[in-house]
């Protein structure tokens, strides 16, 4: 299955590793690898993130990697990566770039 970004995901992907390198710009790169690899993984296994809580819906679904909530859209043929959110943060409608 295709893994295609929104351009939301992407743009909070970089705020989040430009937060990270302001401290630690290892870690900001480290992260972001981490971030890629657990998101490959869903290439095989789309199901393997929970439901949204807030949203109930079977097809958007979360993976939680550290602090953060990677929230993604299963479809036909692909898997979108709608945004990235930090945990404490409440999801919003205008957060899930469809």
């Amino acid at each position: 299955m295709k893994i295609v970004w929104s351009a939301l995901a992407l743009s909070r992907m970089n705020e989040i590793m430009d937060y990270i390198s302001l401290d630690k710009p290892d870690a900001a790169r480290k992260w972001a690898e981490n971030l890629f690899e657990k998101i490959e993984n869903l290439q095989l296994f789309p199901k393997s993130g929970r439901v949204v809580p807030e949203l109930k819906r079977a097809d958007i679904r979360e993976l939680i990697y550290g602090n953060y909530r990677i929230i993604y859209k299963i479809q036909l043929e692909s898997t979108v990566i709608l945004t990235i959110r930090h945990g404490k943060q409440k999801l919003q409608d205008q957060d899930i770039d469809e």
